[in-house]
């Protein structure tokens, strides 16, 4: 399934080993308030500190608006690894020119360095060659793990595997195998659970996954778009109304193996404690909202994860991050949990929910990226992934 080298593929021993992590984690007041990417990126590096390589680590951080911005530098994140792996990081002031090439020079087998936010360089996110080269200069080999930006062609991901032999990291090997193994070669029954605020974002997964799926279960906001499409009034909910010709399509397209909700959860505002109501799918009163679904629904999508062999889950089912509209999601984490399916839970919100519902260790994978799964589980191909060495 992943034709692609890894780092067990090459020799490292004394080299400079350039890797591309995904350390865009959430920082208030200097502080990482999330590690699950740092850490997952952890198998990589130690496996080539062990094997004798220095490590240089950049990744970008946030969205930095034309230049360097403090806010968004990557310091707090190397203090963070230096912690999390016992040992002292190195830190650079940029991630190219004299700082960098200076901390580079210096580094030795068995250190790390990070690098400063590759997003400081505006030409990063337009895959500028220089810059790819002058990140290149700094090291021998290139090591892209950051699954959650191999659907961008960026400098950092896409253009520096033009100047160094590049393979892949650990995590990229392991995100890449179960995703691309659910949607070319899954064991069935496969079910699909598609959640999140809008039908726009899915629309070529949903296209994609009819062809492959034995049944996809909607939930979240986007199901709104399908009832309205259906002619149910939806009251105050979130409706994409320039894509209903196009739900109604995906309805008589996916015919039977298109599930909707067939309950929901509705209320007047998106407080924690608002008045709730259950109500079957049906017209929903004009200042009233649908903001999860309900509990037969969550019992009905429950017995088709139990007979399921392979789950993908990608968005929410309700709002979530309120607790009085988290019931449905949690309800859907807990089916999954149950069962004896391969587990593959994609996008940072869901995977967000999964952690919350503390459901997280019963899951057999949860993707570190939203926009790359998406793109795979819509049958794209990913840049990042395409620019590596073949095995």
């Amino acid at each position: 399934m992943f034709n692609k080298k890894s780092v067990r593929d090459i020799d490292v021993k004394g080299k400079k080993v350039l890797v591309r992590v995904d350390f865009n984690v959430p920082i208030k007041e200097g502080v990482v308030q999330d590690d699950t990417r740092i850490r997952a990126a952890l198998p990589t590096i130690e496996y080539l500190l062990e094997q004798g390589a220095a490590v240089i680590l950049f990744s970008h951080l946030g969205r930095p608006k034309g230049g360097p911005d403090p806010k968004y530098s990557m310091k707090p994140v190397a203090e963070y690894l230096a912690q999390l792996m016992g040992k002292p990081v190195a830190f650079a002031e940029d991630c190219v020119g004299e700082p960098a090439e200076k901390a580079a020079a210096n580094l030795k087998p068995g250190e790390v360095l990070v690098l400063e936010n590759t997003r400081f360089h505006p030409e990063e996110e337009k895959n500028d060659l220089e810059l790819a080269k002058k990140m290149a200069a700094l090291a021998d080999i290139y090591v892209n793990d950051a699954f959650g930006s191999a659907h961008r062609a960026h400098s950092s991901t896409e253009g520096v595997a033009r100047f160094l032999p590049a393979v892949a990291g650990f995590l990229m090997e392991k995100e890449i195998q179960y995703l691309s193994q659910a949607i070319e070669n899954p064991k069935r029954p496969f079910v699909a659970i598609l959640g999140g605020a809008k039908v726009s974002d899915k629309i070529g997964v949903i296209k994609n996954l009819l062809t492959k799926a034995d049944t996809i279960l909607i939930g979240g906001g986007m199901a709104n778009t399908f009832f309205k499409a259906q002619g149910y009034p939806v009251g105050k909910s979130l409706v994409e109304d320039e894509v209903l010709d196009l739900a109604r399509e995906l309805i008589a397209q996916g015919g039977t193996k298109l599930r909707l909700p067939v309950d929901v959860v509705i209320a007047q505002s998106m407080e924690e404690g608002a008045e709730t109501k259950v109500v079957p799918v049906g017209p929903i009163p004009d200042d009233w909202m649908i903001l999860d679904i309900g509990p037969e629904t969550v019992a009905s999508y429950g017995k088709v994860i139990a007979n399921a062999a392979t789950v993908v889950w990608n968005g929410p089912m309700g709002v979530f991050e309120v607790s009085t509209f988290a019931k449905g999601t949690f309800g859907i984490a807990d089916a999954l949990a149950k069962s004896n399916a391969i587990s593959i839970v994609g996008g940072g919100d869901s995977a967000s929910a999964v952690q919350k519902s503390g459901l997280a260790e019963k899951i057999t994978h949860i993707s570190t990226g939203g926009g790359a799964s998406l793109e795979m589980l819509e049958g794209l191909f990913l840049p990042g992934v395409a620019a590596l060495l073949d095995k």
